[in-house]
């Protein structure tokens, strides 16, 4: 189990990198090519387009191919495309490679972290914590590797690290494969029932059957508004900083290195924390104060509150992805594999969506009423969750009555 969970580190290390690398060198990158901003976002929705779709495909592509050959394609698929970025190709050409690394990312996050919850069984807040917080140490050190590349006219090294990295990642995988892989199955939506001829397989529905349904319909609404919230915030941090005036662009950016290295600390501890007080008190406690938080940045606008709460948020928030994904799993059994796709899918969609939205606010309404937009995400997310928690209890009352 300790070398699936460092291979996984590893691999989500690499997509958390690879994810940002576009954006940390647009600047530069638009410069090159003479495009608009607006052609260098297009080449970050193809990447997402192709993440939505290897995230929604890994389920029936794990049953077609296995899972070793599935997940060592797709993390193929990214060395090579991020490889070829480095090469300077054609503008059209990188546009092309958006979606062929977008859907290794999707793949490799989604495979990987059923993997994990599948062979974690009891410790799966903790496995799944110690992943996270590889994701989100890639995500605060490819905006150093992008500046420093950029400060010396080799921002194109920027793909090379990240293709460098996924070539070393499969590397490692082929040669140290955890034999736990081998040992059980994970999840794909199927469960043995007594039947009046004896124990036949059943396909369970995408979100499973009777009270559990809502459980795993609220998590769902919970993982679009969680990924959608925290990519608007890290998208349009720095923006609001310099909007609220007395700032510099280089200052508000070291705002997205306090909200990110707070939760790259806060994932350490998310883990021991969800075990000791449950799953769902946890959530719930760390959306009230990530909620608590955002009302507060709606009331004071000013940098310094800004850059403390930044620190609060990104620790309330630290967990909460990889605690909700586990906990969404103890009530899909059997269906590891489509649940983790589902959520995740859900989440790209709504880091699609949400961003978007906070991005028009800006444009028509002004820093200060964003903020206030912001804070209605973060409550909105906490009467989710709440929804979550009592439909959990719901489920467990349900399935205590079929066990007595």
């Amino acid at each position: 189990m300790i070398r699936l969970i460092w291979l996984g580190c590893l691999a989500y290390l690499t997509v958390g990198l690879g994810q940002l690398v576009v954006g940390a060198v647009m600047e530069p990158m638009v410069g090159a090519y003479g495009v608009q901003y607006g052609d260098g976002g297009q080449l970050i929705m193809n990447q997402f387009l192709g993440g939505l779709a290897g995230t929604l495909l890994a389920p029936w592509l794990m049953r077609q191919l296995g899972r070793r050959t599935l997940l060592l394609g797709a993390m193929t698929l990214m060395a090579a495309a991020e490889i070829a970025y480095s090469l300077a190709p054609p503008w059209g050409a990188m546009l092309a490679l958006g979606p062929v690394a977008g859907f290794g990312f999707g793949i490799t996050e989604t495979v990987v972290g059923s993997f994990i919850i599948g062979s974690a069984g009891e410790k799966g807040n903790v496995a799944m914590s110690r992943v996270e917080m590889s994701f989100g140490l890639g995500a605060l050190l490819m905006p150093l590797v992008g500046a420093l590349l950029i400060d010396i006219d080799r921002w194109r090294l920027a793909f090379g690290v990240v293709g460098v990295l996924a070539a070393i990642t499969v590397v490692l995988w082929v040669s140290l494969w955890p034999t736990i892989l081998n040992a059980a199955p994970v999840g794909n939506g199927q469960v043995d029932v007594q039947g009046k001829k004896g124990r036949k397989s059943v396909r369970l529905p995408l979100l499973g059957t009777g009270p559990a349904r809502w459980v795993l319909i609220a998590c769902a609404v919970f993982f679009f508004l969680y990924v959608g919230f925290e990519m608007s915030y890290a998208h349009y941090l720095p923006t609001l900083l310099v909007q609220a005036g007395g700032i510099t662009e280089a200052t508000a950016a070291l705002a997205l290195g306090v909200y990110w290295g707070a939760m790259t600390i806060g994932r350490l501890f998310a883990g021991q924390l969800a075990d000791r007080i449950g799953s769902t008190s946890y959530l719930l406690s760390m959306c009230g104060i990530a909620a608590a938080a955002f009302v507060l940045m709606g009331l004071f606008g000013g940098p310094a509150p800004m850059f403390v709460l930044a620190g609060v948020a990104g620790l309330a928030m630290s967990g909460m992805f990889a605690i909700a994904l586990v906990f969404a799993n103890r009530y899909a059994p059997g269906m590891t594999e489509r649940t983790t796709s589902l959520l995740l899918a859900c989440g790209l969609f709504g880091g699609a969506v949400l961003p978007k939205l906070v991005g028009w606010s800006l444009d028509e309404l002004g820093g200060d009423e964003t903020r206030w937009l912001l804070a209605g995400f973060a409550v909105l997310l906490l009467a989710v969750a709440a929804a979550a928690s009592a439909a959990s209890r719901k489920a467990a009352r349900a399935a205590a009555k079929l066990a007595a």
